[in-house]
């Protein structure tokens, strides 16, 4: 096994040393509190449904983020109004 020493501040060392459960070593509480990242290849395959569905699943998200861009552009308006309104 290979062994990496870091270097931490102690404000760090308390919080890890706090997330101890036990005899855990400082490796398992890291890699239990940092679990291993999904990447996209994790999730290939995983859908059942044809080309067709994965096509109409973009067009739908592709909707939904023009609407949520909108929504906050929106917001962003009102909000910079409000501010730059003399009272």
């Amino acid at each position: 096994m290979v062994v990496k020493t870091i270097t931490v501040t102690e404000s760090a060392y308390q919080r890890l040393k706090s997330q101890k459960h036990g005899d855990e070593s400082f490796s398992e509480v890291i890699l239990r509190v940092f679990p291993k990242m999904a990447t996209a290849d994790d999730f290939f395959g995983i859908c059942r449904g044809t080309e067709e569905d994965a096509e109409e699943f973009q067009r739908k998200v592709k909707i939904i983020r023009k609407e949520v861009s909108k929504n906050i552009e929106e917001r962003i308006k009102r909000v910079s109004a409000r501010f730059n309104s003399p009272n």
